[in-house]
């Protein structure tokens, strides 16, 4: 895509490309589901493998293009906005329609991963690059993450009736076989590089103009790319499975933190100069603050949610 110079143009750049990235994202990963089962996959391997990869489909995009035409602190504050909106707006917005309550072993096995996988990518930005070596033990940590996870799901009969249940209503409605879905995901795939490529194009294209910095508009791409969680979440809750809308926020900031920081490091190494430090203390605040929020009685209450929801607004505008 050649250079957006006008502000409506660009503006429109960035609308299309989002709302294209999330649509064409979306059925990316409906087609993978149905190909999946079609091949004989298990309700599990699906959940952790396809689904979960899937779901960060629009920030793996935006980061691994911004880090190949060298704007690694738009890709890394992209990761960092997206895994403080999760926990703060996501997570917040659900608590706020309805009390939170999650399964003891979910905070402690899956809670503590994300945290872990948190720790290890701020350690990681902290000193101000990332080494290809580093990209690589971030992915590496993606396949120990996702060896861990479906260890735990396979030896949890109700995680594979939820999923079960998950995967039926996330593909109810479509029809075709096994192959016409693989051509329809090709396409898709094609369209989500295209829209996610608008979608950058037209945000630096802002930034250019409003004079704004490379680690402001990776976070406020973060929270673009994050809509998709907080539309599933916002569902989950009306569905009355708070275990999904937990779920679904650790799995995006684990797959975030390994595999979309892990791949933009190993495409596009190089120095940090504009994402502060401030704003990965943050991501590891909250994210803290989230964990202890569901750790005390095992619920995330509507003034907990509350909290979280004002942390992402004076998060947004601190980092302007």
């Amino acid at each position: 895509m050649g250079d957006i110079s006008t502000m409506p143009v660009a503006v429109g750049a960035v609308i299309g490309g989002l709302a294209v990235l999330v649509l064409a994202a979306d059925r990316v990963v409906v087609a993978a589901v149905r190909v999946s089962q079609a091949i004989g996959l298990s309700a599990v391997l699906i959940g952790a493998l396809v689904v979960g990869l899937g779901t960060s489909i629009p920030e793996l995009l935006v980061s691994t293009l911004a880090a190949v035409d060298g704007r690694l602190d738009v890709a890394m504050a992209n990761v960092v906005g997206s895994n403080v909106t999760n926990v703060t707006l996501v997570l917040g917005s659900a608590a706020l329609m309805a009390p939170l309550a999650a399964r003891s072993v979910t905070i402690r096995r899956e809670g503590l991963l994300m945290l872990v996988a948190i720790a290890v990518l701020a350690a990681v930005l902290l000193d101000g690059t990332v080494e290809a070596y580093e990209g690589g033990a971030l992915a590496f940590g993606l396949l120990v993450a996702l060896y861990l996870l479906i260890r735990w799901s396979l030896g949890d009969a109700a995680a594979e009736v939820a999923v079960e249940a998950e995967l039926e209503e996330m593909i109810a409605g479509t029809q075709g076989s096994a192959l016409r879905e693989l051509a329809v995901g090709f396409v898709a795939i094609g369209l989500t590089v295209f829209a996610a490529n608008m979608l950058l194009q037209g945000s630096l294209a802002i930034g250019r103009r409003m004079d704004v910095g490379d680690g402001f508009l990776g976070i406020m791409l973060g929270v673009g790319t994050s809509l998709p969680e907080l539309a599933t979440s916002i569902a989950a809750v009306r569905r009355r499975e708070p275990d999904l809308v937990i779920g679904n926020v650790l799995g995006s900031n684990i797959f975030n933190s390994l595999a979309v920081a892990g791949v933009a490091g190993l495409v596009g190494a190089g120095a940090l100069s504009d994402l502060t430090t401030t704003a990965v203390w943050v991501m590891v605040a909250v994210c803290l603050a989230a964990g202890w929020f569901s750790h005390t009685g095992l619920r995330l209450v509507r003034v907990e949610g509350g909290v979280l929801v004002a942390a992402f607004l004076a998060f947004a505008i601190a980092s302007y």
